[in-house]
């Protein structure tokens, strides 16, 4: 560059662009690889002040949330500050505390939420100091498009920017439509500003160590049947983010990171407008974590074609895998909630296939957790490296992806329905690691009396083992047949489970299908 030109240049440019430059290449790329290997937990917009006592809303109660992670293996925290409201009072969005046509909300989060404001204290402050201290890194979870209770107008949920406009939604209208369509449209500048104001707010108000937009509560933000059209005004929206971060990491002096949360599935995601691939690659993003909505984990979230649809982004943007609350087989089977054995197969598949860590949405410490404390406590202290995985037991299900958009397959492989062949696969990460391994089927109601099944794991037969007697945890069976599978049948990565029944057996409905795997 000549001298002038040069001269030029830097009179021209701020000097914060400048410093953000310098901070947001090495720097950036240092704390984003801090992410590989780690074990993050969502706490959600309402559950601290959901399930604690008016007495915790003080310091001791806030540090006391933080320090129950203190020492174990969970390396982030991600907490979440809003829905259509804000827990804490916004200038920006009402406060969950607000009145709604002249009436106090009531409930638990509401006045825990209040009790802090009125007291003076900022429950994110104090947390995002407190993890730090704690050794654990703070992030703030951003809801882009909360509609729970989307069917009550009255709710306390809804903001005043929500009922005053449903101009903005999705399909504008009233009660009786899909959730989906109470969403507000990205597709308006209005909404965008609304929610660039908030994004605003919270990096000038709080000092996090990233930002994470959840574009997956909930997962539809554009014109429905105009997405792929439209997808461009959500990437505008994330060039602007981006550059608020890098803005306020100029002013802080250290890079603040930008993560999404993402359909599962990469091309469900961009067909949905949320082409998170292309935001890794065009340097918007820092993070991606494919998620489902909330009706099923995905237990075959392909983390390969993740990184293939990034590009050379992906040696820079660690992948973190969420895995939710439930399992279930199709969008209408029964619902179960995951345990440990779930938790520890959902990892070594992830991990196996090059996911970067691992991400527990709606797994917090008491009520919304599927476990109870015991089983909680356990996974906080093994966390989930390969080697803590590959020693604890593993259940493996077929699932299906909750959130895709129209024409996209869903991956529903269930329910099958016998006589004749089916089959279904499975991804089961390591395989069995020279452990025990049980192909578990479980059957529904209305199975006939005349059952006869047979079952092969990647061609090979597999003997009758007896039967599950605790359904609990098989959502939908009424009966489970076992099925032992000899050494050597388990593969590393895909899996796949055939099932013949032969003429003459009275019809038999597979409604759920597991591999358990016991490497000890």
């Amino acid at each position: 560059m000549a001298p002038h030109i040069r001269r030029f240049f830097f009179r021209l440019v701020p000097a914060w662009l400048l410093l953000t430059h310098a901070l947001s290449s090495p720097a950036s790329e240092k704390r984003a690889a801090d992410l590989r290997g780690a074990f993050v937990i969502n706490e959600d917009n309402s559950h601290f002040f959901g399930t604690r006592p008016p007495e915790a809303m003080s310091l001791a109660g806030l540090h006391a949330f933080i320090d129950q992670y203190a020492g174990t293996k969970v390396t982030h925290l991600f907490l979440s500050p809003n829905s259509m409201r804000a827990s804490f009072r916004s200038r920006t969005r009402d406060a969950i505390w607000d009145p709604v046509d002249g009436r106090e909300p009531d409930g638990p989060w509401p006045r825990n939420a209040r009790r802090l404001h009125e007291a003076g204290i900022d429950p994110y402050t104090i947390w995002i100091t407190r993890a730090r201290e704690r050794g654990i890194s703070p992030w703030l979870s951003m809801r882009m498009n909360d509609v729970h209770n989307a069917d009550d107008p009255a709710s306390y949920l809804h903001s005043d920017f929500w009922r005053r406009h449903p101009e903005l939604r999705r399909v504008p209208g009233g009660a009786g439509q899909p959730w989906t369509n109470h969403a507000l449209n990205y597709a308006h500048a209005a909404v965008r500003d609304h929610q660039l104001a908030f994004v605003r707010e919270l990096l000038e108000r709080y000092d996090p160590d990233g930002l994470e937009l959840d574009w997956m509560r909930f997962g539809h933000h554009l014109t429905p049947g105009r997405e792929q059209e439209e997808a461009h005004v959500l990437t505008a929206f994330m060039r602007e983010v981006r550059e608020l971060t890098r803005s306020w990491s100029a002013r802080r002096g250290r890079p603040i990171l930008l993560g999404v949360r993402a359909a599962a599935h990469p091309d469900a995601a961009a067909g949905l407008g949320v082409d998170a691939a292309r935001w890794a690659r065009e340097g918007l993003v820092d993070l991606i974590v494919p998620a489902p909505f909330w009706s099923s984990s995905d237990f075959d979230i392909p983390v390969e074609l993740w990184r293939e649809r990034m590009g050379p982004a992906a040696a820079r943007v660690p992948l973190l895998p969420a895995l939710e609350h439930n399992a279930r087989a199709w969008i209408r089977g029964a619902t179960v909630a995951n345990d440990l054995a779930n938790a520890y197969a959902f990892a070594a598949a992830a991990l196996h296939r090059g996911a970067d860590g691992v991400y527990l949405f709606n797994w917090m410490d008491s009520q919304t957790r599927p476990v109870d404390a015991a089983d909680y406590a356990r996974l906080l202290r093994t966390g989930f490296s390969p080697a803590a995985v590959a020693a604890e037991p593993r259940r493996h299900p077929v699932t299906f992806r909750d959130t895709v958009p129209a024409g996209f397959p869903n991956g529903t492989q269930l329910p099958v329905r016998l006589p004749g062949k089916e089959t279904v696969r499975l991804h089961l990460g390591p395989g069995d690691g020279g452990g025990s391994a049980h192909a578990v089927i479980g059957l529904a109601a209305d199975t006939g009396a005349n059952r006869r099944l047979n079952v092969k794991l990647n061609g090979r037969e597999l003997a009758p083992a007896g039967e599950v007697e605790d359904r609990r945890s098989i959502a939908g069976a009424a009966r489970a047949p076992r099925f032992a599978c000899p050494p050597g049948s388990v593969r590393s990565g895909e899996n796949t489970l055939e099932f013949t029944a032969p003429d003459g057996t009275d019809p038999l409905e597979i409604v759920w299908v597991e591999i358990r795997i016991d490497p000890r």
